[in-house]
């Protein structure tokens, strides 16, 4: 991720690709070229060259299924917030990429709400636990990262039997929507969610806005742009030692004054 300020060779190999002075620090010009590149792009504007903007700038379009500034828009206005809002929350709470090298959407298993879901689903949690500690077992742990948490969800499917359960104990693309989720958010199943998830991050970020939607405390404080609220119900109680509010309403009162446009009321 480069930005404003940043200094070195990865600037000058960034400058270059915008035809921009070459002088090894990422200045204001260097910003604006980026912020235009990405409008261009239909990427999300944010003036910062991560990986999206990178390939977007080699390939010289924008891949199909990578979140754009319309999925943004959309979504404000399905959630009747500002835009300022929802790029907040973008650049925040998500994962700046929803899939992996490979191309398979990025996920994280959780093995402790897999123990959950066999229990639910009526299969013997712990004999499997036993076997397979960190695959199943009643505390949190056992991450892998990166594909490897693949690998882990396709072992705890195989040695259940239970492919939905193993489904709905992962999170899921830019904004970590665990597959439990997938009823209460209109999906037929976590299977159906996860073919969802798979398609585009425009349908990652839909996920996102089921989510926002069926919690009426999480809608009311994102519209009221209440950030340590909302971030304590998307968070947990433990988003004040990452300081996850405040970095929401910092996001916020920049993407505000960068957009004089968007001037949405609060509902």
């Amino acid at each position: 991720m480069l930005k404003l300020h940043d200094i070195g060779q990865a600037v000058t190999g960034l400058q270059r690709l915008l035809g921009v002075p070459a002088t090894a620090v990422y200045d204001e010009a260097t910003q604006l070229a980026v912020s235009d590149a990405q409008r261009r792009f239909g990427l999300v504007v944010d003036g910062i060259a991560g990986p999206k903007t990178m390939e977007a700038l080699t390939r010289g379009s924008r891949p199909a299924r990578l979140l754009g500034d319309a999925d943004l828009k959309a979504a404000a206005e399905a959630l009747g917030v500002p835009i300022a809002a929802v790029r907040a929350v973008n650049q925040v709470e998500s994962r700046g990429s929803g899939y992996l090298a490979d191309g398979r959407p990025v996920i994280l298993f959780e093995r402790h709400v897999f123990f959950r879901e066999l229990e639910k689903a009526g299969v013997d949690a712990q004999a499997i636990a036993s076997k397979y500690p960190t695959l199943c077992a009643q505390e949190r742990g056992g991450y892998s990262g990166g594909s490897a948490e693949w690998t882990r969800m396709e072992l705890a499917a195989s040695v259940s039997y239970h492919r939905e359960a193993a489904l709905r104990s992962a999170s899921w693309g830019l904004f970590q929507i665990m597959g439990y989720h997938a009823s209460a958010l209109d999906y037929a199943s976590a299977q159906d969610f996860a073919a969802d998830m798979a398609l585009s991050e425009g349908q990652q970020l839909q996920a996102f806005v089921r989510f926002i939607k069926a919690d009426s405390a999480l809608h009311k404080a994102l519209k009221a742009l209440k950030w340590a609220e909302f971030a304590r119900i998307y968070n947990g109680p433990a988003y004040r030692d990452n300081a996850y509010d405040l970095m929401l309403a910092r996001a916020f009162e920049r993407f505000k004054a960068a957009d004089p446009s968007d001037t949405k009321t609060q509902a």
